[in-house]
């Protein structure tokens, strides 16, 4: 038997969608990523020591991308088994993940990538099945 994945992401969580041998099995990941703040100068605190040339702005962006990292690696695990995996979202997250996925050797694996707005538990439980029972 086939083991489908359906899973809406965004930065914030992702909501990831089993489907095996007729059992649908729902999870959801926060990923704790802290966002992102731009200021329009280039300021460092006083006393913090950073690379020369790195700017506290470049401290924060290593950070978030390291925290996406961990997030990303979270779901690429849990995902691992699936046959077929259908990657849906309205933002980055849906690329990024996709490429990490690629890098794990599961490009093949993915059987699409959508781009959607936000939706509630219910309406991204619905489009996995509707893709995956056609």
């Amino acid at each position: 038997m086939k083991r489908e994945v359906g899973l809406w992401i965004d930065h914030r969580k992702a909501v990831i969608m089993t489907i095996y041998n007729g059992i649908e099995e729902i999870q959801e990941i926060q990923s704790d990523v802290v966002k992102r703040v731009r200021f329009s100068g280039k300021t460092q605190s006083k006393g913090s020591v950073q690379p020369v040339g790195s700017t506290a702005e470049d401290v924060r962006d290593r950070q978030f991308n390291g925290q996406l990292d961990t997030y990303y690696d979270g779901i690429v695990a849990m995902i691992q088994t699936a046959d077929s995996i259908l990657i849906f979202g309205p933002g980055e997250a849906k690329g990024e993940l996709e490429r990490r996925i690629q890098h794990a050797g599961l490009g093949d694996r993915v059987v699409g990538v959508e781009i959607v707005d936000k939706m509630t538990n219910n309406q991204i439980e619905a489009k996995i099945r509707d893709h995956y029972m056609k």
